[in-house]
């Protein structure tokens, strides 16, 4: 999905924000987070997707930097973290690893 095309739900200043939010959580946010679960992340990695999240909970939200609010309180309105679901994706992703048959596709055998 491209997010010029999602734009019209998220910068309509008609829609409530709690739509907003959770067309973000169930649309937007999942494709960015799309494989993350098997990268290296390093800190670059999480700082980028969140300078990215918080641009578009902004842009959401009608404020610009010019504004001076808070992030923690953009995110707040929202209900978004994308910092945290990527730990949790990964997470998971090795939950799934640890618990595959030995011997099968890229981990150690034994």
């Amino acid at each position: 999905m491209k997010c010029k095309s999602a734009s019209g739900v998220l910068c309509d200043c008609r829609r409530p924000l709690k739509l907003k939010g959770k067309f973000y959580r169930m649309t937007i946010r999942p494709a960015m987070l799309y494989d993350t679960e098997c990268w290296a992340v390093k800190h670059q990695h999480v700082h980028k997707m969140g300078v990215a999240e918080i641009r578009m909970l902004r842009g959401m939200c009608g404020h610009t930097r010019k504004d001076k609010i808070r992030n923690e309180d953009i995110r707040g309105k929202v209900g978004a973290e994308i910092e945290g679901k990527m730990r949790e994706n990964q997470l998971r992703w090795f939950g799934l690893v640890q618990r595959r048959p030995r011997g099968r596709g890229s981990g150690p055998k034994g």
